[in-house]
């Protein structure tokens, strides 16, 4: 297609990305409600949402996997933009909040919660997972910002390895000589949407929407921090203001979706880097985006883990950490890495 002065017209970047990803929205919300141990036609599915007196247990099994649907879903754009969010903040286009430990810190806090607290429901668990995930970031931030050169991306990664490994023998020696806690925690510590309820919706939406908010205000600044914090402050941005309020709303998502979901890895990692390639490197496109291409991940992921699994089904965790390993180890080795290319 050419404009009146002969220019090829190109189409809008934000656009198509913000299509495709509302397609595939929709496609994978509607395989997820027919996607279980009793497979779904299309003609049940429109019966049990429209006409539920036609046969009411196929309108029953609709009405349960709505929830469950809806949960994957903002657990999955929750922790999109996290992982957004945290690439921003520490111009490094491989973090992720599982790699930082910042997940690692959520569940320590969620581990304190049931052994110290009796905590035993998702609303005890938010507020602690919360908490843990901010202060692990704070302490990954603060070893990783020691030494010459401050808190370089590869000094912050090596910093979130280290914090992770820590906190995870911790985890482990509260846990030992708590049988009682181990039975809770480790169905809860593989990552799962199979929680997802009413309940759980109406937990997580508040937390879900102030992460989004500030996610949304931060991001139109996020391309001058890329650049460098010299450049940034050249610019008129207030460089401390903006990585406090980019990793608060990160720690906000990345809480809230590792409290009623448990420690989903990698899609952090995942999420991102779908919609640069959908969108480029503009973090005006790549935060608010990363919401339904997180929602889309999480969503195929709990699919396939229940086509797999079946009659059971496999966590979506485990899935996504199928998915997201290898391409950490691609981005890793690639010869050259340019930031947010």
């Amino acid at each position: 297609m050419k404009t009146e002065t002969g220019k090829k017209h190109k189409p809008n970047k934000t656009a198509v990305a913000a299509a495709v990803l509302s397609a595939a929205l929709l496609l994978t919300a509607v395989g997820s409600i027919a996607t279980g141990a009793r497979f779904l036609t299309f003609e049940e599915l429109i019966d049990g949402l429209f006409r539920p007196e036609k046969d009411p247990l196929i309108a029953s099994i609709v009405r349960s996997r709505i929830p469950r649907t809806l949960f994957g879903l903002c657990c999955g754009a929750a922790l999109g933009v996290s992982g957004a969010l945290t690439q921003a903040v520490t111009r490094n286009p491989i973090a992720d909040p599982s790699i930082l430990g910042v997940n690692t810190g959520a569940s320590l806090a969620v581990v304190c919660a049931m052994s110290f607290l009796n905590a035993e429901s998702l609303r005890q668990y938010i507020l602690p997972a919360i908490l843990g995930a901010a202060l692990t970031s704070a302490l990954v931030y603060g070893i990783g910002s020691l030494g010459k050169g401050g808190a370089s991306p590869v000094k912050l990664v090596l910093a979130g390895a280290a914090v992770s490994a820590a906190l995870t023998s911790l985890i482990g020696a509260i846990l030992m000589p708590r049988g009682f806690v181990i039975d809770k925690f480790r169905f809860w510590q593989v990552g799962s949407v199979g929680a997802g309820t009413w309940d759980t919706l109406a937990v997580l939406a508040p937390f879900l929407a102030a992460g989004l908010l500030i996610g949304a205000a931060a991001a139109p600044a996020l391309n001058a921090l890329a650049l460098g914090d010299e450049t940034a402050k050249g610019l008129g941005v207030r460089t401390g203001r903006l990585r406090l309020a980019a990793t608060f709303g990160g720690v906000i998502l990345c809480g809230a979706a590792t409290a009623t979901a448990g420690p989903i890895g990698f899609l952090g990692l995942l999420a991102p880097h779908a919609v640069r390639l959908l969108a480029g490197p503009d973090f005006r496109r790549v935060v608010p985006l990363s919401a339904p291409a997180g929602a889309v991940i999480l969503t195929l992921a709990d699919m396939l883990g229940r086509m797999l699994g079946s009659p059971g089904e496999l966590e979506a965790g485990v899935v996504t950490a199928f998915l997201g390993a290898p391409l950490l180890i691609f981005l890793a080795m690639k010869s050259k890495v340019k930031r947010f290319e």
